[in-house]
């Protein structure tokens, strides 16, 4: 398969070229080694796609002509992680590999129980860490469309959420499983993760009375980061999107 590279600029069309500048340059003539008359695609995250071959290479410059141009529509209805904040790599490892199964929107929740805070400067700092792992995964999966991570979410911005989408939330404990869930017909489906220590009671209180469903995998308990990527598949399949 063909590599793939994100630019902020895709307007160009058939015949027209591409300039390949500053890190994907770098990772395209340094890292992955492309060479002209390689066919490669190229895409702006927002929908457009480009398939085009390398015409020149440069470690700081990789040319592209451009062959056909398409434009992949948004989904119908968007997938959401809400993520708990996790310690060491966990949240992160949740957020890339939930970013290669297709997930449209990540959102870090400061849960009660998480140990991880982000709070000052280091919210827009872990923001900037989960935009990067989202380009990387999205590039990776070749994807059209590259998932917004939106500002860091308290559990009352969740629960007024809720109210305008279906929003399911991951708890061990919940006698209703994913696989039988209601996803409704319209509206973003809101995945809700927990942390390390599992979503306080006072938490899945705030967002059942706001709407959200309570939902299990299975009869096992799992980490923080395959539970969203684990629920993600489920509802794919449920949606028809695989």
């Amino acid at each position: 398969m063909a590599l793939h590279f994100l630019v902020d600029d895709a307007g160009a069309r058939p015949g027209e070229t591409v300039v390949l500048t500053g890190a994907e340059a770098h990772h395209a003539a340094s890292v992955r080694r492309v060479r002209p008359g390689e066919q490669v695609t190229v895409g702006d995250g927002r929908g457009t796609w480009l398939a085009g071959v390398v015409d020149s290479t440069q470690p700081r410059e990789v040319i592209v002509r451009i062959t056909a141009r398409d434009e992949v529509p948004p989904p119908r209805r968007r997938l959401v992680l809400a993520q708990a904040l996790a310690k060491g790599d966990r949240d992160e490892l949740a957020v890339q590999a939930a970013t290669e199964l297709g997930i449209d929107e990540v959102v870090p929740w400061q849960a009660a129980r998480s140990v991880s805070r982000w709070e000052g400067p280091k919210a827009e700092k872990g923001r900037q860490r989960w935009r990067s792992i989202v380009r990387e995964a999205a590039k990776q999966a070749h994807r059209a469309w590259m998932p917004e991570v939106t500002p860091p979410a308290s559990t009352a911005a969740l629960a007024a959420r809720a109210a305008a989408s279906r929003m399911l939330v991951l708890e061990p404990t919940a006698t209703a499983s994913l696989s039988g869930a209601d996803l409704g017909e319209d509206g973003d489906i809101v995945l809700v993760v927990g942390p390390e220590g599992g979503i306080a009671p006072e938490e899945l209180a705030q967002l059942a009375d706001a709407g959200a469903a309570a939902v299990r995998l299975g009869d096992t308990v799992l980490r923080t980061s395959t539970a969203g990527p684990a629920a993600l598949a489920v509802v794919s399949v449920l949606l028809g999107r695989w």
